[in-house]
């Protein structure tokens, strides 16, 4: 999609559509009385005879009968006035490209200085919006209505063009993201995740990728990832990508971003039920952040080394499968009771981890669907994030709030570490008590996490939709979370 940012008013703008912002309240507001007075009248009656609401979400179309250069008017619900935000404008947004998508080229949006909304943050919030709103999953349908909108126009402002250009290559790669996500597991095999990163290094400057396979895997001592791969015939792969800018900010930082990529998970032995297994090929949807979130930041030139380690392989039961019982030994020496095969998120990422650490990450943060319990405890808005470092927590938190992936911290305690003492081995991969199990898994994965910061999102929730999110998140299946937060972490700490 094209996006362009017009120093015009909203009401010279030329489109099929002109976008206005409108609040619930009494009468008009902002732009739209501007331009109400050029409709005679119209929108200020509309409003009066309640067709014009302004409830969050909702998109009005107006004809305007050639009293204006744009053919139509939307008029967009931002909700209550006082509760305005960034989410508002995107859910916003996303409302008017699927009310209008289908059968306009072009959109413009008429920004509105009398809100509490910075104009640079409306502008990147309305890309937002119609982008990650407007995204479809469906791209294996042979028919059905395909988006004709392709152009979106920004209006009213000047001096945005960096911003939006910047929110515009963001919402793109949160889309292949997407895209991952979305794709069948008999495409997005481990395989296909490793041919993606060589892609990426392509296209982008200052990208290295690599690839382990089996023999690699097991020559590093990778018990844990290694025993989880074992009973599928599709071959694991640790996807490694450097993105090393000529002029990072701070020479001595690398970021370190480490991705759970089951490609498909069964649960192993501990085989899960049938009814929606077929989500599972969302168990990925960390490791896919990962990779085209190093895309993001490379392709945005933001000046902080990374290196991104994800673990990708699938979780089969079979013949040589592990099974609970068996004791494994990881990357760091450590020794791992399995005592649930579908706690195998935690055994990739331990391996993944050290490794990580080991090839010079300073500040790790690692993503993972890895719980049912926070999705029970927040839902598919919010991630849960735990951490070894105080500071480093608070800052992955304020970079999910700022950039629209939201996060909540979570508490670590060196108590909650008995829940996983094994009799048998230094630890084991799950608890019998039905307590704290996104906390116990986190707890689990601090063992692994070596010397430095190191935060953990478990992003079971807002990853991977079963239903519309009632936002700019409709569709079911994958969101990118963690795309944005990523690159807003990474420019942060390039400050």
């Amino acid at each position: 999609m094209r996006v362009e940012v017009q120093e015009v008013t909203p009401g010279a703008v030329e489109a099929d559509v002109l976008a206005l912002p409108l609040t619930r309240g009494d009468g008009l507001t902002g732009t739209a009385a501007e331009l109400d007075g050029a409709l005679d009248g119209l929108l200020g009656q509309l409003a009066e005879e309640g067709e014009l609401r302004g409830e969050l979400g909702s998109a009005r179309l107006v004809h305007v009968d050639g009293k204006l250069p744009s053919r139509r008017i939307a008029a967009a619900g931002l909700g209550e006035p006082e509760r305005v935000d960034a989410d508002a404008f995107r859910t916003a947004a996303a409302a008017v490209a699927a009310e209008a998508g289908e059968f306009v080229q072009t959109i413009a949006w008429a920004l509105d200085a009398s809100l509490p909304v910075p104009l640079e943050q409306q502008a990147s919030a309305v890309v937002e919006g119609t982008l990650l709103g407007g995204y479809d999953p469906a791209r294996w349908k042979h028919d059905g209505p395909k988006p004709k909108l392709d152009r979106l126009v920004i209006c009213g402002g000047s001096g945005l063009e960096q911003a939006v250009d910047r929110t515009l290559r963001i919402a793109e790669w949160t889309n292949r993201a997407r895209d991952l996500v979305n794709s069948p597991p008999n495409e997005a095999t481990p395989e296909r995740l490793a041919a993606r990163a060589t892609e990426i290094a392509s296209e982008v400057e200052h990208v290295t990728t690599e690839a382990l396979g089996p023999t690699e895997i097991n020559a590093q001592g990778m018990g844990a990832f290694g025993a989880v791969a074992q009973a599928s015939h599709n071959e694991p792969r640790l996807v490694v990508l450097r993105y090393d800018p000529p002029q990072p900010a701070k020479a001595d930082l690398v970021l370190g971003l480490v991705g759970k990529a089951i490609t498909f998970d069964t649960g192993g032995i501990s085989l899960k039920p049938a009814l929606r297994m077929e989500d599972m090929k969302g168990d990925m949807a960390g490791g896919a952040a990962a990779i085209e979130a190093t895309g993001a930041v490379a392709d945005l030139g933001v000046p902080v080394r990374v290196l991104t380690v994800v673990a990708a392989c699938e979780n089969m039961p079979g013949g040589h499968a592990y099974r609970p019982g068996d004791i494994l030994t990881a990357m760091n020496g450590k020794t791992i009771e399995v005592t649930n095969t579908d706690a195998e998120g935690r055994l990739v990422l331990a391996d993944a981890l050290w490794y990580a650490r080991e090839n010079g990450a300073t500040h790790i943060l690692d993503l993972a669907t890895l719980t049912g319990a926070m999705e029970l405890a927040l839902g598919d808005f919010y991630a849960g994030i735990f951490a070894n470092d105080d500071e480093w927590r608070d800052r992955v938190v304020a970079a999910g709030e700022a950039s629209g992936d939201h996060a909540w911290p979570w508490p670590m305690h060196p108590r909650y570490r008995r829940y996983v003492d094994s009799s048998f081995a230094d630890l084991k991969n799950s608890s019998d008590l039905r307590q704290g199990s996104p906390v116990l898994a986190a707890e689990f994965l601090r063992e692994f996490a070596g010397e430095g910061p190191w935060a953990h999102a478990d992003i079971a929730g807002p990853a991977f939709l079963e239903r519309s999110r009632g936002d700019y998140l409709t569709q079911r299946g994958g969101t990118g979370y963690g795309v944005r937060l990523i690159v807003e972490l990474a420019t942060r700490l390039a400050a």
